[in-house]
C-alpha cells in the first residue's frame, strides 16, 4: 500500500503531486519546529491530515489528524527518497523520490538528537514509570506536576490530553504518580522476590515492560527474562500481574475516623495528595523492612546511601510498617482526618491501642 505522496494503479507506483507537497511541508515544518508535539499542533492548525484511502467496498478511511506515532513513522520513511528497507538492508526502490535527500537527512539527524536527549531525560526523570505506563486505550501516560507553595505533586496524564484530543483518552486520564509507582514496585517486588537489594527505579527497568491503567485495576506486564528471550517461550515471557486499584474521587462522600470529643462538622478529610504520599511511604517502609529481615548485610545506613537520604529517614519510614491494620486501611481509603499524614504516623508506639491513643482516634 503506497504511503502519502504516491498512488498505485495496475501495480505501478506514481507520484500524487498534491500529497507529495503535503509530505514536503511536513518535513520542512519539523525541521523548523524541532518537536513532534509542536508539529502535530501546526498540522492541525493548517488542517493537514493523513492519506485518504478508498476500500474495495467503496468506503473511505484516513483523512484524520496525525498522531505523534504516525508522524514519527512518516518522518523515518525512506520511501520518500526512492529507497526501501528490506530485512534491515536499504535498497533502491522503483518509486520516484519526492523529497530532496539533504532535507531527509537533516530531519533524520534532528530525530536522532531528540531520541538521545529524550533517553537521557528519561534516565534522569523522577517519574519511575516514564515510557512504560499507558491508559486503557493505548495512549502513553506522560509525567506532569503541579505546585502549591513549596509542595510538588506529580501525576501521569494521558498523552491524548496533551495532544488536544481528549476524546481519544482512556477511562482514567490522570493518576497520582507517587501512589501508582509505589503500588507497582511493591507488587513486582512481591512477585519477583529479588535475592539482592534493588531500588524501585532499577526494579522497574529490569522487570516492568508495561503498565496499563484500567478503571478498576492496574495490568502490569513483566519484561522477558534472558531465558525466555532465548527460547521464545511465551508462557514464561508474557507474565501479567493484575492489581486491584481505583482512582479516588475528590468529591466522593466517605466516612472518616473522627477524633474523640471533636464534632464531626469541625473535622476535614485528609487531602488526596497527603493520602498518596502516605500510602507510598507505607509501601516503601514495608519494602525496606522486608529487605532488612531477608538480607543480613542490609542496614538502615546501606538503604539510606542507596536512596540518597539519611538513616533516620529510613528508620522513620520503616516505622510505618508497624501501623495498626485499621489505620493502614483508613489511610488507603482516605478516611483519616486532615492533619494526619506521614509525619504524624511515623515513630508511633508498637502497641496498636497506643497508636490510636496518641492520635486521639477511637480504637
Amino acid at each position: 500500500m503506497a504511503p502519502l505522496g504516491y498512488n498505485t494503479k495496475d501495480r505501478k507506483i506514481t507520484v500524487n503531486e498534491a500529497e507529495a507537497e503535503r509530505v514536503r511541508t511536513i518535513f520542512r515544518a519539523y525541521l523548523k519546529l524541532g518537536s513532534l508535539n509542536l508539529l502535530m499542533a501546526e498540522l492541525r492548525k493548517r488542517r493537514i491530515v493523513t492519506k485518504v484511502r478508498t476500500l474495495k467496498t467503496g468506503m473511505t478511511v484516513g483523512g484524520i489528524p496525525f498522531t505523534r506515532g504516525s508522524l514519527a513513522q512518516l518522518l523515518r520513511n525512506r520511501f520518500f527518497i526512492g529507497e526501501i528497507t528490506f530485512r534491515g538492508e536499504v535498497l533502491k526502490g522503483e518509486q520516484p523520490p519526492i523529497l530532496d535527500k539533504a532535507l531527509f537527512d537533516a530531519v533524520q539527524a534532528k530525530l536522532d538528537r531528540q531520541t538521545n536527549n529524550r533517553n537521557t531525560k528519561r534516565m534522569q526523570s523522577e517519574a519511575l514509570l516514564i515510557g512504560r505506563i499507558f491508559d486503557d486505550r493505548g495512549n502513553r501516560m506522560s509525567p506532569s506536576h503541579a505546585r502549591k507553595g513549596n509542595n510538588k505533586y506529580r501525576y501521569y496524564l494521558s498523552s491524548a490530553l496533551l495532544h488536544g484530543t481528549p476524546d481519544r483518552a482512556g477511562s482514567v486520564r490522570r493518576i497520582p504518580a507517587t501512589e501508582i509507582e509505589a503500588l507497582v514496585a511493591q507488587t513486582v517486588r512481591n512477585h519477583i522476590k529479588p535475592t539482592a537489594p534493588i531500588d524501585d527505579r532499577s526494579l522497574n527497568n529490569a522487570h516492568v515492560a508495561r503498565v496499563e491503567v484500567q478503571p478498576d485495576r492496574l495490568v502490569i506486564r513483566l519484561a522477558k527474562g534472558p531465558k525466555a528471550k532465548a527460547s521464545g517461550n511465551r508462557t514464561t515471557a508474557d507474565r501479567i500481574l493484575q492489581v486491584p486499584w481505583q482512582k479516588k474521587s475528590a468529591t466522593r462522600r466517605r466516612e472518616m475516623l473522627l477524633p474523640d470529643g471533636v464534632p464531626a462538622q469541625q473535622v476535614r478529610p485528609m487531602r488526596s495528595e497527603t493520602r498518596a504520599t502516605l500510602v507510598a511511604s507505607i509501601a516503601r517502609g514495608r519494602s525496606w523492612l522486608d529487605e532488612l529481615t531477608r538480607d543480613p548485610a542490609a542496614s538502615a545506613e546501606t538503604i539510606a546511601k542507596r536512596q540518597g537520604c539519611s538513616a533516620r529517614k529510613v528508620n522513620m519510614t520503616i516505622s510505618l510498617a508497624f501501623l495498626a491494620p485499621d489505620l493502614v486501611k483508613a489511610a488507603i481509603e482516605g478516611r483519616l482526618p486532615h492533619g494526619i499524614g506521614t509525619t504524624r504516623l511515623t515513630d508511633l508506639p508498637a502497641e496498636w491501642s497506643r497508636q490510636h491513643e496518641m492520635l486521639g482516634l477511637p480504637s
